[in-house]
């Protein structure tokens, strides 16, 4: 029996790619019954790197996990009717097609709440539908364009550039989770299901906006829309004299205890209040550059660390699987699977009483249709109409 908080929610998975599969791997962790439906030829993302054998590679392994895989050819009345009877006894129906798509496979809202209107129906996709652009494709690339991510880049460093992560798939993915988390509070309560819509270029526009709208949110504006310090071409790991280092020496306190310890030349009474170093951040960040030029990272790590001051190492995904941090903390989980033991990156939550945990390895293609089907009610699929 899966345990965990989401223990007994039974999750219809229409998604593909990252964003929605990633939103419901968290689900799947926290102990709900996640089934996957994949079209004949899977879900892409299983073909998008290298595994043990084909099909399962690290990031389909990784955002799948615990889920069960049916395989539905949803151009099939057949195939339709094993859905809708999915329907009828799920708690969550998630899709990443665009609006226009899913209502021509006859899965839209109003269809899928007629079969149960206490489902919770989350709509994901690039642009919502009250704006033009609605039945615009979209990926993570083109929305970190259209979000402003470059342009901000483009500030810090000098050129523009996407950051090194889907960024937006999985700030949209977590988006997703919370907003369907909020609906099935909502139903608990009042015994209500619902609609939900969960855009990436909404979402990664109000993730940037949080600090970037800044000076032009009023009437008149005040200033431009960006967060200056965030953007500031000195903004950057400091280089050491052997290395790197991340450091953030920036309330008045740490300020005066990192002055009071290092006493660098240019130490001055124009630096001494927050206020005064946000008007003039650059060149603060500048000054602080060349002072950690003067030592190595290792020494800078132990005076920053004895002083509280928040500073870091620069490491590599690599250095974080071998982490000792995550390690003690117990963060990594190793899981038999058919290709042999895994080592996913754990739950990054705790709950006191209902822990969630990784509840198994990703489903090959299709590995639980005739068991899911026997659950449905229905008959065993030929094989020739999974393939």
């Amino acid at each position: 029996m899966a345990a965990g908080p989401l223990a007994g929610l039974v999750v219809a998975d229409l998604t593909a790619m990252v964003m929605g599969p990633y939103c419901t791997q968290i689900m799947a962790d926290m102990g709900a019954d996640v089934i996957k439906v994949e079209p004949p030829g899977g879900d892409i993302t299983r073909f998008v790197a290298q595994g043990p054998v084909p099909t399962m590679n690290g990031v389909f392994v990784n955002i799948n996990r615990g889920k069960r895989s049916i395989v539905l050819d949803l151009s099939t009345e057949q195939d339709k009717e094993a859905l809708r009877r999915l329907v009828a006894r799920a708690d969550v129906f998630i899709h990443t097609m665009r609006a226009s798509a899913i209502a021509r496979l006859g899965f839209s809202y109003a269809e899928v709440s007629a079969i149960n209107p206490s489902i919770i129906y989350s709509n994901c996709y690039g642009y919502g539908r009250g704006g033009p652009d609605r039945d615009r494709p979209a990926y993570d690339d083109t929305i970190q364009a259209e979000c402003g991510l470059p342009a901000v880049q483009e500030m810090l460093t000098g050129e523009a550039n996407f950051v090194g992560t889907i960024m937006a798939d999985k700030v949209t993915g977590l988006t997703a989770l919370y907003a369907i988390m909020m609906a099935l509070y909502h139903r608990e309560r009042t015994g209500e299901g619902q609609e939900v819509e969960v855009a990436m270029f909404e979402t990664m526009a109000s993730f940037m906006l949080v600090e970037h709208a800044n000076g032009a949110i009023f009437d008149p504006p005040v200033g431009p829309a960006n967060y200056h310090r965030a953007v500031a071409p000195n903004r950057r790991p400091y280089q050491t004299r052997d290395g790197h280092i991340s450091a953030l020496v920036y309330n008045d306190k740490h300020w005066a205890l990192f002055m009071d310890a290092v006493q660098p030349p240019w130490a001055s009474e124009e630096f001494a209040t927050v206020e005064q170093r946000a008007l003039q951040i650059n060149r603060v960040y500048g000054l602080l550059g060349e002072t950690f030029l003067q030592r190595t990272t290792g020494e800078w790590l132990e005076l920053l660390h004895k002083l509280g001051i928040p500073a870091a190492p620069l490491n590599t995904p690599e250095q974080l699987l071998e982490n000792p941090h995550l390690k003690a903390a117990g963060f990594f989980e190793t899981v038999e699977t058919g290709q042999g033991p895994v080592r996913f990156p754990g739950v990054p939550t705790l709950f006191s009483n209902t822990p969630g945990k990784v509840h198994g390895a990703a489903p090959e293609l299709g590995a639980h249709t005739q068991e899911i089907l026997a659950e449905l009610g229905l008959p065993a699929l030929n094989e020739t109409s999974q393939q």
